[in-house]
Parts: C-alpha cells; sequence; structure tokens
C-alpha cells in the first residue's frame, strides 16, 4: 500500500500549486482522504478532506483558497492550491482512511504518504 504525494515546490505570495496523491490502493473508491501539512515547530494541521460521495472539509485556514478533489479512475487525489501566503509553507502529507467519508481525526488515517514540501515565498 502506498501514497505518492507530488506537485510541491517554490512559488511566490499569491501563486497557485496542484498537488496529487496517487494510490496503489485497490478499494480506492471507498476510501477517504486528507491532505496535512506540517511546518517546522508546529503542530500537523489537517488541510481537507474528501469522501468517496466527494463530501468535502476544510481546514479554516484554507477555506475559499484550497480546492480538493478525486478521480477514481486515476485512483487520485488532489489538492488546488490558491492565494498561496507565506503561512502556507510546509510539508503536505496526504493521507487515506479505510472509511467512504470525510475523516477530521488523525488518528483515524491508516495509510500516509511521505510529504510534498511547499514553499511560498513573501
Amino acid at each position: 500500500v502506498q501514497l505518492q504525494a507530488s506537485g510541491g515546490g517554490l512559488v511566490r505570495t499569491g501563486e497557485s500549486l496542484r498537488l496529487s496523491c496517487t494510490a496503489s490502493l485497490s478499494t480506492f473508491d471507498n476510501l477517504g482522504f486528507g491532505w496535512y501539512r506540517q511546518a517546522p515547530g508546529r503542530q500537523r494541521e489537517l488541510v481537507a478532506s474528501i469522501g468517496s460521495g466527494n463530501r468535502v472539509e476544510y481546514g479554516d485556514s484554507v477555506k475559499g483558497r484550497f480546492t480538493i478533489s478525486r478521480d477514481n479512475a486515476k485512483k487520485t487525489v488532489y489538492l488546488q492550491m490558491s492565494s498561496l501566503k507565506p503561512e502556507d509553507t510546509a510539508v503536505y502529507l496526504c493521507a487515506a482512511a479505510p472509511v467512504p467519508h470525510t475523516v477530521a481525526a488523525e488518528s483515524h488515517y491508516v495509510y500516509w504518504g511521505q510529504g510534498t514540501q511547499v514553499t511560498v515565498s513573501s
């Protein structure tokens, strides 16, 4: 079981990035997925979560700027990030939970990817 995150990089304030998380999971369609981020010296933070029915939830700090989506045929979850700010700088990790709905509790995620670095310069 693997989750492979990609798409991170260095951007300027106000620019956009799209992260991808590809999963080698046969039960992809029935899983809930989340994107977390962790900055140095800060707790891991839930950015967004998506269920199998495409219901979504967002952390307060990214509402209106980030969009999570999924493509079951490609077994990929995306995080479209717009209007990026320096405080969005972090390692972004994708995670999967064995339930078909959105998941807010970190402890419910069973599978984790390796993370991709996003750096936003001012």
